[in-house]
């Protein structure tokens, strides 16, 4: 499924639909290189989440947690982390995947490790303002853009 964005609050306002449709144990890859909007995207999800929208980029912290009273979105920036050990170090697999969200940036440096169930979404800017996200979900979220 391909959407195309026009602005950051579109950005935004289409990861909150997708956000609302999330179920514990979804686990989203982003693609996309640097300043394509993963961090907006992930804002969105997590005001669709019910969490709020006071989301900041992971990069120097390598995760960021947005808890709720019923469910936390893990925000993980795999930037600099390429084998299992790497993985490992950064705690990943001690997160409580299975009754929460995660939101994975970079995540093409651990593709391999990532579950079979995985949502990827590329975004690739078109423009200063626009972009184009491309939800690869199995065909899961397609109704809601219909």
């Amino acid at each position: 499924m391909k959407i195309v964005t026009h602005s950051p609050e579109e950005t935004v306002r289409a990861a909150q639909k997708l956000g609302s449709m999330l179920r514990p144990g979804d686990m989203i890859a982003y693609k996309g290189g640097l300043g394509a909007g993963k961090t907006t995207f992930t804002r969105g999800l997590a005001i669709g989440l019910g969490l709020g929208d006071n989301v900041s980029s992971p990069t120097f912290a390598l995760v960021n947690e947005y808890r709720g009273s019923e469910i936390t979105l893990y925000h993980f920036d795999m930037y600099r982390i390429s084998t299992e050990e790497g993985l490992e170090s950064t705690g990943f697999y001690d997160y409580d995947f299975e009754n929460n969200v995660a939101a994975v940036e970079w995540s093409e440096n651990i593709a391999q490790f990532l579950p079979e169930n995985t949502i990827y979404i590329t975004i690739d800017p078109l423009s200063e303002n626009e972009r184009e996200i491309i939800i690869e979900d199995g065909g899961r979220f397609a109704a809601a853009w219909d």
